[in-house]
């Protein structure tokens, strides 16, 4: 039997910790809005939507407005740079441990990234003007979120880093890790094709290193559908940059 990393909101902030199953509906809500005090999460939630995260919808593209930040409770959403306007590079996933929309904290509402659905679910959704209201409001929340947003930014250094010096194989371990973090899943599916725009490198490319992982048992892969089999295993495969974006939550919210 496998684990799943996840966030939870514990005594002292948001904890990392390993559960068994990873095939286990994890309750509904976002995990960041989870460490606000009572009433300060009550009244945040109580104005937002709540809306159906569609696979493939892109919520915002680079230069377009922020017209609302996402706090996903089941769904997750991938940040995608563009390169020459030709293809993507993916430098952040979000899912029930963060928020989409970061620029709204320091002011800007020009998105400089695409955001685009990764995984369907749910996510709570507020207007911006309404967000920046709440931020005004509320120091616990804008406290959170300003740690929130140290931590994503030192995230993004760290996935250049990683796509520059890293090797395929970790990487790919990387990613799907990350990826069963958020969908709370050991079974994802997702394309060569698309793969390869997470990671920056050719299908073939993509293709040697699922081979890789696959010959050492652990994951299954078969026409895009994956399996992760042996989560100890991939975290091994995984290049250093998994624990370190880990140990950046723990270090940032205790």
């Amino acid at each position: 039997m496998t684990t799943a990393a996840v966030l939870s909101a514990g005594s002292r902030g948001l904890v990392w910790k390993d559960t068994l199953n990873a095939t286990t509906t994890v309750a509904s809500g976002n995990r960041l809005l989870a460490a606000l005090p009572r009433k300060d999460r009550q009244r945040f939630i109580a104005g937002c939507d709540e809306v159906n995260l569609v696979l493939s919808d892109v919520l915002f593209e680079p230069g377009s407005p922020i017209r609302h930040a996402y706090f996903p409770t089941t769904g997750f959403i991938s940040l995608l740079t563009p390169i020459d306007g030709l293809t993507r590079l993916e430098v952040g996933l979000v899912g029930d441990e963060g928020m989409v929309g970061t620029p709204l904290l320091v002011g800007i509402a020009i998105s400089p990234l695409q955001a685009l659905v990764q995984g369907a679910g749910l996510s709570l959704r507020i207007d911006a003007a309404a967000f920046r209201d709440e931020l005004g409001r509320s120091p616990p929340l804008q406290l959170l979120l300003d740690r929130y947003l140290f931590v994503h930014m030192t995230q993004l250094a760290q996935t250049a880093a990683c796509t520059r010096f890293h090797l395929v194989e970790a990487r790919l371990a990387r990613w799907l890790l990350m990826t069963q973090d958020r969908a709370h899943s050991d079974a994802l599916h997702i394309t060569h094709e698309w793969l390869a725009v997470m990671l920056g490198v050719r299908r073939a490319g993509v293709t040697k290193a699922a081979i890789a992982l696959q010959k050492l048992r652990l994951i299954k892969y078969n026409r895009g559908d994956i399996v992760i089999l042996d989560r100890p295993g991939l975290k091994s495969a995984s290049c250093s940059c998994y624990r370190t974006d880990r140990d950046t939550y723990q270090r940032v919210f205790h």
